[in-house]
């Protein structure tokens, strides 16, 4: 078995997490603008969707590559520069966290389940979001037909 000092570092993000699930919970048992545990089906494929988009958003996008960075080393060689993880500490919990879509995922959805059941307001956003995670679905949906295409198209002509 492999003993990491970064396991400390998961171990308090994930209680973080843990205590902020928790607060929620409590802030929501008492303000909530709509009762919690009343999602009907079209909702819950709306608010899928928005965490769909917004954790793409934060995961892969190139706008917002700008805040993922901060946590990487920059490593400079005699021809180029580049980012690298750090090898433990925070800054590299932050960085394993922002790589993974799984991860932000729970984050994303304990984002837009709170907000969502917080105020009646939080619905324009999460709207947003979901509108754009469905715009995504079909241009990867596109994407995929288009690649699939030329690869047929190449193995006729080949």
């Amino acid at each position: 078995m492999r003993i990491s000092d970064q396991y400390v570092w998961n171990f308090l993000f994930s209680l973080f997490f843990m205590s902020l699930i928790i607060s929620g919970m409590i802030i929501l048992d008492s303000v909530a603008a709509r009762p919690l545990g009343t999602v009907d089906p079209m909702t819950f494929f709306v608010l899928a969707l928005a965490i769909f988009r917004l954790t793409r958003l934060i995961v892969h996008d190139k706008i917002t590559a700008f805040f993922r960075e901060q946590f990487y080393d920059v490593v400079e060689t005699k021809t180029k520069r580049y980012l690298e993880k750090p090898v433990s500490g925070p800054r590299r919990t932050m960085a394993d966290l922002l790589s993974c879509p799984w991860c932000i995922g729970m984050w994303a959805s304990a984002t837009i389940l709170f907000f969502y059941h917080l105020t009646l307001s939080a619905w324009f956003p999460i709207l947003f979001f979901a509108l754009a995670g469905l715009g995504t679905l079909f241009q990867l949906v596109a994407n995929a037909l288009g690649w699939k295409a030329e690869q047929l198209k190449r193995e006729v002509e080949g």
